[in-house]
């Protein structure tokens, strides 16, 4: 499957929550959920009660929009979840969030993670001071995140960083005032320190069977 190439705002009403594909639109009236309410198609107001299968794939669902995640992507890092110690969910959470497009929009060099990993792919972003174009780079601890030092770069992301009402860095990360703009991870996430409103466990159950 390719990747989905149509209005994001169907995905956000599909889930039934902001999942801020838009970056900073999505607080504002122009966002889908506060026009049009229903899921999006012909049958916008569904009768009866979901079953336990549909309530746990429209978990996994949540995240993989969320985050931007095809589904053999999300399979691997359940697999690589699953061969840590303590709670899979927890570690699966955890990993996903490490991912370099969500620690570049979290850090708020970019206004969402599609826009992220635009910047990525292009050679904006550096991990330790060297190029890394791969959205799916998985940061650690001690990583020194940048934008790349030259004009072009510093100005996609100072265009960003002036906006207002973009969400505060998290606690697991820090932006160091420097030029080029340029953030550290301080230490692993938790599940404390993820935006979106998800049960892992369910996912853990819908995977696991």
């Amino acid at each position: 499957m390719g990747r989905y190439t149509g209005p994001v705002c169907r995905l956000c009403r599909r889930e039934g929550l902001k999942l801020f594909l838009k970056g900073t639109r999505c607080d504002t009236p122009k966002c889908a959920i506060e026009r049009r309410e229903g899921v999006p198609g012909m049958h916008p107001f569904r009768k009866g009660k979901a079953s336990e299968y549909a309530i746990r794939l429209r978990e996994k669902q949540k995240v993989k929009r969320y985050y931007g995640i095809f589904e053999r992507q999300f399979r691997k890092y359940f697999e690589m979840a699953g061969r840590k110690s303590g709670n899979t969910g927890d570690a699966l959470m955890s990993l996903i969030e490490r991912r370099l497009d969500n620690v570049v929009t979290r850090l708020g060099f970019a206004v969402s993670r599609a826009g992220a990993r635009q910047l990525i792919g292009h050679g904006h972003v550096t991990v330790n001071g060297r190029k890394v174009d791969i959205s799916s780079f998985l940061v650690r601890p001690g990583d020194a995140v940048a934008v790349k030092d030259r004009e072009h770069s510093k100005k996609l992301a100072a265009s960003v960083l002036e906006m207002e009402g973009m969400p505060p860095v998290p606690d697991w990360l820090e932006r160091v005032t420097a030029d080029p703009p340029e953030g550290r991870v301080s230490r692993l996430p938790s599940t404390q320190d993820i935006s979106l409103p998800v049960n892992p466990q369910l996912i853990v159950e819908l995977l696991s069977r």
